[in-house]
């Protein structure tokens, strides 16, 4: 079958999570994605972070970088340089995450590299951008969770700084740079030529911040944590019950009056404090407190089911061994296995994006430090006494 982006080539120089993230989406569409890592131990995130597998490579590695092909090159020799100026010859796209300056000094930065092929994508991905007075920063999502304002939104009311569970500042970062990378992939169908696209840890995490941000400059109030609550809308929350917590999302007119009949409070359609969402927003604490009165006496699980039949969206709060166990979550084809030569059958999150033409495909685990140079090389044009050679020298691996 067709995928998408098969057509696309992709080099892929990103290490650990926002770059490796972006480059996977891209191949999961069927991007050629071909990872061009350091000789000596290759993405830093193979042996400096996450769980130990079965070798002596870290498994979170693995996560982010399926679907790719992986050449080990040394880009601080001469030569080296000269072997990957030859692939982006023939490439579409260059990805990285360096810091800023890092790219000049390696003679991988886009203005070299166009004037190798001028028609080459180049996308950075970096802490706080290519401009900018935080520029020279280091890029880390804690560090950009905590400068653009997404931990001051996050925990509970007067409770200390707390960090977004997932490293959306990272994972965002890299969506909104695939995002990119296709948008200059569409004009330069028009134009003929590439382009510089400069995204940044940072602006991701605040351009996410959208409902926050409107608080602020229709209010005039700097937005702070409400827990599992809502800024705009109430009840829209976690509440707790017997065993545990159900999440509810009765957040406006028509779902309100439900919600109330539901859970026998109906008297709660004509309590002034409630009478409509604003009124509900600002008297959440009490509105909390008269619904769980109620919620504790039955279970969430007991919930769900009364609120689902009265047409109240709701749900419990699962861990992630339940969600990958969920025969939605199995249905949905979020779950997927690979098979790895070190790891053996390993599993993996599945591919979100449904295309009803041309779907993505999951067609191999994550490379081992350059298990594909010669592959990758010879199909750019290097014969194999050259490429012999070059290992020789210690240029590739």
């Amino acid at each position: 079958m067709t995928l998408a982006l098969e057509r696309l080539r992709v080099l892929d120089l990103t290490q650990v999570m926002a770059g490796p993230f972006c480059c996977q989406l891209l191949a999961d569409m069927g991007a050629q994605v071909t990872k061009v890592e350091p000789i000596d131990k290759g993405d830093a995130s193979r042996h400096s972070m996450g769980f130990r597998g079965k070798g002596d490579e870290n498994v979170s590695f693995l996560a982010v970088n399926r679907n790719k092909h992986s050449v080990a090159l040394d880009l601080k020799k001469p030569r080296g340089r000269e072997v990957f100026h030859r692939l982006v010859g023939d490439a579409d796209v260059v990805a990285e995450n360096f810091r800023p300056g890092v790219t000049a000094r390696l003679g991988v930065d886009y203005e070299t590299l166009r004037e190798v092929n001028p028609r080459i994508i180049y996308a950075s991905i970096s802490g706080f951008g290519q401009t900018g007075p935080y520029a020279s920063r280091a890029g880390y999502d804690l560090i950009a969770q905590a400068m653009s304002g997404v931990m001051s939104v996050t925990g509970e009311p007067d409770g200390p700084p707390v960090k977004c569970g997932i490293p959306i500042g990272d994972l965002g970062a890299g969506l909104y740079a695939a995002f990119g990378i296709l948008a200059a992939y569409l004009a330069r169908e028009q134009t003929g030529v590439g382009q510089h696209v400069d995204v940044s840890l940072f602006e991701a995490a605040l351009a996410l911040s959208v409902w926050e941000t409107t608080e602020l400059w229709t209010t005039g109030r700097i937005p702070k944590p409400f827990g599992s609550a809502h800024r705009l809308s109430a009840p829209y929350q976690a509440l707790r019950t017997r065993d545990g917590h159900v999440t509810v999302g009765a957040n406006n007119e028509r779902l309100w009056p439900r919600f109330c009949r539901a859970i026998g409070r109906e008297d709660l359609l004509t309590d002034p404090r409630f009478a409509s969402n604003l009124e509900r927003v600002e008297n959440r604490p009490a509105l909390q407190e008269e619904l769980e009165s109620v919620m504790r006496h039955k279970t969430t699980d007991e919930w769900v089911t009364v609120l689902l039949d009265a047409g109240v969206p709701c749900g419990p709060i699962r861990n992630y061994a339940e969600v990958c166990e969920d025969p939605h979550t199995l249905a949905r084809e979020m779950v997927v296995e690979m098979d790895h030569p070190v790891e053996g059958r390993i599993h993996g999150l599945g591919i979100p994006v449904k295309l009803s033409e041309t779907p993505g495909s999951v067609r191999r685990a994550a490379p081992l430090l350059g298990e594909h140079t010669d592959e990758v090389l010879a199909r750019h044009g290097f014969a194999a006494e050259e490429i012999a050679q070059l290992r020789e020298e210690g240029v590739v691996g």
